[in-house]
């Protein structure tokens, strides 16, 4: 809107307002004075009119036509001045006198149909108005005139006798309004004119007050203007009246003020400029020292960092030497002392690795060097194998160990397993750790299901010793304990809940608690994993169990629902006894009805008696069962053997697994493959041509071993340019991509590729030997269409051939099983040289392990002497070539603690960290290439052995 001045307001505020007054006045009495004036002549008319009605009707009922002649005429001549004509008419609308012979009659006769007036009526023509008023005979008892007719003699006596008046005619007059309506002209134009010269006087004045006000005010205006702009030496001038005089001299002593403080302000600013002059020296002396401090700081964090890797692999190399020998010794005939003894040392040992460990961890994680993998796992099988570990802790402290895991949950997952199964380790241990008596109880439930990612929530709840709401809030604090008295029951650092706190969210989860004093703890955490459509583990075929009846007598609630559902879903008739009454009650009513049970599954908590009351129980159930199955807190080959030969069929550990209650119920099938390796040979393969491209001749020839087991054809390029040249000629199902290679890297070789017309719609894999954080979201965006990381796992390897090719041949071939010892030697990594899982990197093809492992120890001095050159030069571009060179190398080699330190070192290069700072990680790298160098003469002793 736009602003309106003073001008315009004076207009709005004078001059309008009193044009619009006096058009309004001048409007009202014209209008008053029109009215006034028409009234007038209608009432004038009516007064000649009335009159001549009344003196017309004897002259009328006589026929008298010259005595009304006389009359309208002497009318018509006394009010010419408006008179036009009078006319008499009959009652049948027939003229029968009128005043002026040259009139229009027709004008004045009513119309045809119309009835005669009752009264006086008028009609309003532009330059005429007509009177029309009717003549009335009112006479009501007097005798007819001698010289009516006889006819108007008859008419009258009907109209007395009646007493009504009666209409005998009517006169019409025509009234003139020229005159009239030049009067109310005149009127219209004195009004308006008056009211016009009002509106210029008013003009006048306005005008004369507006130079009066506005331009003195225009010129305040443009002073403060002045001002504004910083010329404060501005002033109004002129001499002006009332309050604009005083507005003025308000503006000249305001600028004077003003002028006043821009002098005082400017003297203010040259003293805070010098003080802050002053200021700014003090900070930067302070700022210099701050720098001394803060390189004082990184000094001594690298000395911590150092000290800390240092001491921890100067811990864990004897503690691996310790642990390792001690096992050994343990499979050696000793003594009940000696095999206590020794099993002490482990458990110490072992107790005393895991606080190295979460030290480091704990290094690693607040630091952000932690990055998780995304391997296939099977859920189902690594919460199994993670509560056996710690299920012989539980039954020690006889506490009933129990999981739930739905099995409508997806069991073939992609994710960090090791880092879950850390997590549910860490949970599960402190349960235990915290439970003197009663149970420790784990819930698996998902929260978010989407057609490829799930959320998993795992819950721990315990009953045992509660914390109070001071300990609840320092739980989750670095190093910190409930329980931090020099009287402590319970050991440990204070990292595990740090540790699956961090570990947690970088699995996109979360880590909560809910604990009462005296009344258990529950704890729980979250981890998203995305959902594999190839399986890993085959269906328990458990058909033959269907509507077979079982016996299931369990005391404890949880381990009791747990199995009842896995039992139903095997579609069993599951008859629950919750204690030893109904157990009773139900041998009872079946020896009655003799009908008995396919299977009995007993379970039972282990006290001093146990081998007592189980025997009992046995013999109870054998009558209406011969099919005894029992769960038990303890691992003791001795009871178990007891419990077999009092009559028992098996005798199971708790928690029990799906895997393990389905073999004791079909000991037909323990022979039967429980797992889908990818590490075994297929009986057949798929018949496609796959490109390996890799700079690094044992790892081409590693991958091309895993790939001919699966696919038919597997072309070779030890470059991008050669990949490009082959895929010009050649079409291939899937190409697996290195990405730092010589001459033209895979990224590059990717873009050659995709503009191919016979290649270009072809799946590449990117196979790299380091995975950054934000790596697999860089190559999807470069144009790969999935990523893999070395080491090759071969579980993942059939995932991606699986998502590109054919899933029914992957699923339908047949593979041979690899023992329990045989998986757990592969997953241990503590070895320096670890000849199984160099088995499992070469597709247990003992000839390629050993070939890629002797290859690795020949080209570890120089690549030791190589790096030691470049870190003296400080040549990063080199240091970070022969690290990836050595990293991919150990990819498929069986030194798992070089490949570790390795694989960390390659991260920290390519994160911008410099030597300096990694001083620690490559005093480790050199230590472990020491160490494998030293390890060779009895790594190859191993391999003799087994070959053998």
């Amino acid at each position: 809107m736009h602003k309106i001045s003073l001008k315009d307001w004076v207009i709005i505020l004078t001059i309008i307002p009193t044009t619009l007054i006096g058009f309004g006045l001048a409007s009202y009495f014209s209008y008053s004075r029109s009215v006034e004036l028409n009234d007038f002549l209608e009432q004038r008319a009516k007064s000649i009119i009335e009159p001549i009605a009344i003196a017309s009707k004897d002259p009328l009922l006589s026929k008298n036509r010259d005595k009304l002649r006389q009359l309208i005429g002497f009318t018509h001549r006394n009010q010419s001045s408006i008179v036009k004509s009078i006319v008499i008419f009959t009652e049948d609308n027939q003229v029968f006198v009128t005043s002026a012979y040259h009139g229009d009659t027709n004008l004045m006769r009513l119309k045809a149909g119309v009835e005669l007036p009752h009264h006086t009526n008028t009609e309003t023509l532009s330059d005429y108005i007509i009177f029309r008023t009717p003549i009335i005979d009112e006479n009501y008892n007097n005798q007819t005139n001698a010289n009516i007719t006889a006819m108007a003699s008859s008419e009258y006596n009907y109209a007395t006798n009646n007493s009504k008046p009666v209409i005998i005619g009517y006169i019409a007059m025509q009234i003139d309004k020229s005159h009239l309506n030049f009067q109310q002209q005149s009127q219209f134009i004195v009004a308006f004119a008056f009211a016009l010269l009002g509106s210029l006087l008013s003009a006048i004045f306005a005008i004369r007050l507006i130079k009066k006000v506005t331009k003195p005010i225009n010129s305040m205006v443009q002073a403060i203007e002045r001002i504004r702009e910083g010329k404060l030496e501005s002033r109004v001038s002129g001499q002006l009246i009332g309050e604009l005089n005083f507005l003025k001299n308000g503006i000249n002593a305001m600028a004077q003020s003003l002028d006043g403080y821009q002098n005082e302000m400017q003297a203010s600013i040259d003293q805070a400029t010098i003080d802050l002059r002053e200021s700014l020296e003090q900070f930067e002396i302070q700022n210099v020292e701050l720098s001394i401090s803060k390189r004082k700081a990184q000094e001594a964090n690298r000395v911590k960092s150092e000290f800390l890797a240092n001491m921890s692999h100067e811990l864990r190399t004897p503690l691996n030497g310790v642990i390792g020998f001690t096992r050994q010794v343990l499979k050696t005939p000793l003594t009940e002392n000696q095999r206590d003894y020794l099993q002490t040392i482990d458990r110490s040992a072992n107790n005393l690795l895991t606080i190295i460990n979460d030290i480091l961890d704990f290094s690693k994680l607040d630091a952000g060097k932690m990055v998780t993998e995304n391997i296939p796992f099977s859920l189902r099988e690594s919460i199994d194998e993670t509560l056996t570990l710690l299920a012989p802790s539980a039954h020690k402290k006889n506490i009933e160990l129990s999981i739930n895991l739905p099995q409508e949950l997806p069991d073939s997952l992609v994710g960090d397993t090791m880092r879950i199964k850390q997590i549910i380790t860490n949970l599960v241990s402190n349960a235990i750790k915290f439970t003197p008596q009663g149970s420790v109880a784990v819930d698996i439930t998902s929260e978010e299901i989407s057609q490829n990612n799930i959320k998993l929530k795992v819950i721990v709840t315990d009953t045992g010793i509660g914390m109070t709401t001071n300990q609840q809030r320092t739980i989750f604090d670095a190093f910190t304990q409930a329980d931090q008295s020099i009287t402590r029951l319970y050991g440990g650092t204070g990292l595990g809940l740090v540790i699956c706190q961090r570990l947690a969210q970088e699995m996109n989860g979360d880590i909560g608690f809910s604990s009462e004093k005296n009344h258990g703890s529950s704890f729980w955490f979250t981890f998203q994993c995305e959902i594999n459509a190839m399986p890993l583990m085959l269906e328990l075929d458990n058909q033959h169990l269907a509507n077979k009846t079982v016996l299931y007598f369990e005391e404890n609630n949880h381990s009791r629902e747990a199995t009842k559902n896995l039992l139903k879903h095997w579609k069993m008739r599951v008859t629950s006894v919750i204690n030893r009454h109904e157990l009773s009650q139900v041998l009872s009513h079946s020896s009655q009805t003799q009908r008995g049970f396919d299977y009995a599954l007993i379970g039972h908590n282990q006290t001093a008696t146990a081998l007592s009351e189980l025997k009992k129980t046995i013999a109870q159930v054998q009558p209406i069962s011969s099919n005894i199955h029992l769960a038990l807190n303890n691992t003791s080959p001795s009871l178990q053997e007891a419990l077999i030969a009092s009559g028992a069929i098996s005798c199971m550990s708790k928690p029990l697994s799906p895997t393990t209650l389905s073999r004791v119920l079909q000991p037909v099938m323990e022979t039967k493959a429980e797992k889908l390796t990818l590490n075994a040979a297929m009986d057949k393969v798929l018949p496609i041509k796959v490109l390996a491209v890799d700079d690094n001749e044992a790892n081409l020839k590693l991958i091309k071993a895993l790939l001919l087991e699966q696919v038919a054809e597997v072309v070779e390029a030890d470059n991008g340019m050669s990949a490009v040249e082959l895929c010009k000629v050649e079409n291939f199902s899937l190409i697996f991509m290195d990405i730092q290679m010589p001459i033209m890297d895979g990224i590059s070789a990717l873009k050659e590729i995709k503009q191919l017309t016979n290649n270009n719609n072809t799946p590449i894999i990117a196979v790299t030997a380091h995975a950054l954080s934000g790596e697999r979201e860089k190559m999807h965006q470069q144009g790969f269409n999935a990523y893999m990381t070395k080491p090759i796992d071969e579980t993942m390897l059939r995932h991606i051939i699986y998502e590109y090719c054919d899933f029914d041949h992957l699923v339908n071939s047949t593979v041979p099983v690899i023992s329990t010892d045989v998986i757990n030697q592969v997953e241990s990594a503590s070895k320096v040289i670890d000849w199984p899982l160099a088995l499992k990197r070469s597709a247990n093809k003992a000839d390629l392990a050993k070939e890629m492992l002797l290859g690795l120890v020949e080209s570890l001095p120089e690549t030791q002497l190589s790096i030691r050159e470049a870190i003296d030069v400080q040549d990063i571009a080199q240091i970070k070539r022969l690290v990836h060179k050595l990293n991919g190398a150990c990819c498929y080699t069986g030194t798992p603690n070089l490949a570790k330190i390795t694989i960390q070192l390659e991260t920290q290069l390519k994160m911008g960290l410099s030597t300096e700072e990694l001083e620690p990680e490559f005093l480790e790298f050199f230590e472990h290439i020491e160490q494998v160098l030293f390890a060779v003469p009895e790594a190859l002793k191993e391999m003799s052995e087994n070959s053998h």
